[in-house]
């Protein structure tokens, strides 16, 4: 039996290891697509390429580190146009332009709208995996945030309508005692709902609550 349940555990384990980020390639030129490709995979990361923007658009949202590597012109929805619609629905996308010409009012325009890098073809290899690697890691941060932010709505909505009110008056600066005229109840009472409120949402200190309670926007 034991042997059983370890043989069991190795087949799972694979299935546990952190998924590889993903770098995505929207390029009408197959040839393009087809070199990247083997670049990205090269390095140990996954290629998903799209030969149009809609097609990209069709693909779900990625949830482990990810970029985009985008075309400037493209038939139908060109690149530009598509940097918009992912800065509003995929926020946590960096996106690195690349384009067949040099066109410095597009390249100006990708890089005030947040892209982090617009490279002119022919570029060389390495200066794309630089600025891949940056993306990569600006998207890394943002989805540790994003969960970081996940995690503390799901303990503030732990909270009782009660201690929601204690701690906006405790954030706010009041004193228990303060806090227990404003909402009718005894300075003890503000204390046992004030421990609530710190152990549920894992606040070290008073500062720490502060500092969640700013990230809620209480």
């Amino acid at each position: 039996m034991k042997s059983s349940h370890a043989a069991k555990h190795q087949l799972r384990s694979p299935q546990m290891q952190p998924a590889s980020p993903i770098v995505f390639v929207v390029d009408d030129d197959i040839s393009v697509r087809e070199s990247l490709e083997l670049l990205i995979q090269k390095q140990g990361w996954q290629p998903k390429t799209y030969s149009s923007a809609q097609e990209f658009l069709d693909c779900p949202r990625a949830l482990v580190p990810n970029c985009l590597v985008l075309d400037v012109s493209l038939p139908g929805l060109n690149g530009l146009e598509l940097q918009k619609r992912v800065a509003l629905e995929r926020t946590d996308m960096p996106i690195i332009f690349i384009t067949g010409y040099g066109d410095v009012p597009k390249s100006v325009e990708a890089m005030k709208a947040g892209a982090v890098e617009f490279l002119t073809k022919p570029f060389s290899h390495e200066v794309l995996l630089s600025a891949i690697r940056q993306a990569l890691e600006r998207s890394r941060l943002a989805l540790a945030c994003e969960s970081e932010l996940r995690a503390l709505r799901e303990r503030y909505a732990s909270l009782t309508a009660r201690e929601r009110e204690v701690m906006a008056l405790i954030v706010s600066g009041l004193l228990n005692k303060q806090a227990g005229g404003e909402l009718g109840i005894g300075e003890s009472t503000v204390k046992a709902h004030r421990g609530q409120v710190m152990q549920k949402m894992k606040a070290d200190s008073l500062a720490d609550l502060v500092k969640m309670a700013a990230r809620l926007r209480i």
